[in-house]
């Protein structure tokens, strides 16, 4: 059965309209990706940012803190106080972030 020219436009429209909405939709998941992705790196731009001011911070403490009791030579000494105060530090936000995101998990 041959099929007339309106049945052949019909389909090719058809197929058409299919491939418009398959790429509408792709482009949406892409700019949600896009969106996505972008927050992650910005985000963890600042985080890096934030760790940056921290480590000043901790070191300066170190510095003015804790090298003047324990004498100028006491390089080792103060990099491992420093190692473990941020060891420290950094377990403590770690625990406390990960129990409230579990705390805010809907499920």
């Amino acid at each position: 059965m041959k099929k007339s020219k309106e049945e052949i436009q019909q389909e090719e429209l058809s197929k058409q309209k299919r491939i418009h909405e398959t790429i509408l939709e792709d482009s949406k998941q892409f700019k949600k990706q896009f969106i996505k992705r972008s927050l992650e790196l910005v985000t963890s731009g600042f985080g890096l940012v934030a760790a940056l001011a921290w480590n000043g911070l901790i070191t300066e403490i170190v510095n003015v803190f804790i090298k003047p009791y324990l004498g100028e030579n006491s390089g080792i000494i103060s990099l491992a106080i420093y190692a473990v105060f941020v060891t420290a530090l950094a377990v403590l936000i770690t625990y406390q972030l990960s129990k409230l995101s579990k705390d805010s998990d809907p499920g």
